[in-house]
């Protein structure tokens, strides 16, 4: 199994750049028409000084790409400081963002700079900008108009140079006709806006994704993985990833611990929709989208399991697999070809084929007698 490369696009070169160099470094999977073009946008925006938005669902890699946007830039050479707005409670965030004075509130023991002033001549990346307090929304956009700001409990002004990247899973636009942030402060962020596709509109990405995490988490572990079973790689591509990258990176994580042998056994399992999960177009569970793709090449092989030409070859399985599977999802044909929907059960925990017992071979043998 080999490494997935890197994104390397020859028309992602920014003639502000020596002649080859690339635009940015950052570890950036795929070759997708839309990350492609996401990273057009980026080898667009980075040479210059303007505030970027990004926006798109959690867990899409936003942080990535404002890594790139800072290493493409002419400020790769200073610092990018990242702040996670919905990580700090609103107390506190203010002089985070800005720094204190001694003595400026209850426990300002000292002096402390804050993150603009941390990220000057360099990128500060806001993370979870829509959750921003409104209290605080007019003093950041008089340091994005000005690039001046002042210290909790001082009255000394002080000049930064520092260039914007913020990120958001929420729709801006929405919030400011609800009241909920302000319109001045969104036309100042929303200079370059770049949105970046959910995982389930780039699944052609997947599988450099997964053997770059499983060569990664292998080589973290000590661990062997050397073959990802084709029917792993077809079920992973099929499901909706409400949680993007970041959900496929950690279920990859849990697969690499748990494979004792050089073949990857995800728990399938865990992919089940959550309850509270709302993704507007994850509409499948795993198990369904597994029963829909058994289905479709049983229809294709009319229902022959075993044989070269059998469904259980398409799918790169055994055929004593391939039963067990429909059994688990309730795949039984019934007269005039067409498979009946039974409630759906969970997935087993992984793909091997359990012993089958005197307890079950008659109800197999029954249920697919007609095959």
């Amino acid at each position: 199994m080999g490494l997935a490369r890197y994104m390397d696009c020859p028309e992602l070169h920014s003639p502000s750049f020596p002649s080859g160099e690339r635009p940015f470094r950052t570890e950036i999977i795929g070759s997708s028409q839309s990350l492609k073009w996401v990273l057009q946008q980026v080898a667009t925006v980075a040479p210059t000084p303007f505030t970027v938005l990004l926006q798109g669902e959690t867990g899409t890699g936003k942080e990535a790409i404002a890594q790139a946007i800072h290493d493409s830039s002419p400020r790769r050479s200073g610092p990018l400081v990242k702040v996670n707005c919905a990580a700090i409670p609103a107390g506190l965030l203010e002089s985070e963002l800005f720094g204190h004075n001694r003595g400026a509130f209850t426990g300002a023991v000292s002096t402390c700079q804050g993150r603009f002033q941390l990220a000057d001549k360099g990128t500060l990346f806001l993370d979870e900008i829509g959750e921003l307090p409104l209290e605080l929304q007019p003093k950041l956009l008089r340091v994005l108009q000005d690039q001046m700001l002042e210290k909790l409990g001082s009255t000394c002004t002080i000049r930064i140079d520092v260039r914007i990247v913020a990120a958001t899973n929420q729709d801006l636009a929405r919030m400011v006709e609800g009241h909920r942030f302000r319109p001045d402060l969104y036309y100042r962020l929303n200079v370059f806006p770049i949105t970046l596709p959910p995982l389930r509109d780039r699944a052609e990405d997947i599988p450099a994704l997964v053997e770059h995490f499983v060569q990664k988490f292998s080589d973290e572990m000590g661990r062997r993985i050397e073959t990802i079973p084709p029917e792993i790689m077809d079920i992973l591509k099929l499901y909706d990833w409400p949680g993007n990258i970041r959900e496929l990176e950690n279920i990859i994580k849990r697969a690499v611990i748990m494979s004792s042998g050089p073949v990857l056994r995800p728990l399938l399992g865990e992919l089940k929709r959550l309850p509270g999960q709302t993704s507007p177009a994850a509409k499948r569970t795993l198990a369904e989208a597994e029963r829909d793709h058994i289905v479709e090449v049983l229809r294709d092989t009319r229902w022959v399991l075993g044989g070269g030409n059998g469904a259980a070859a398409r799918l790169g399985m055994p055929r004593t697999t391939l039963v067990y599977r429909m059994r688990k999802l309730g795949i039984v044909r019934e007269r005039g070809g067409k498979p009946s929907r039974s409630r759906l059960s969970r997935l087993p925990e992984s793909l091997a084929l359990p012993a089958l017992t005197g307890s079950n071979r008659p109800l197999i043998a029954d249920t697919f007698k007609q095959l």
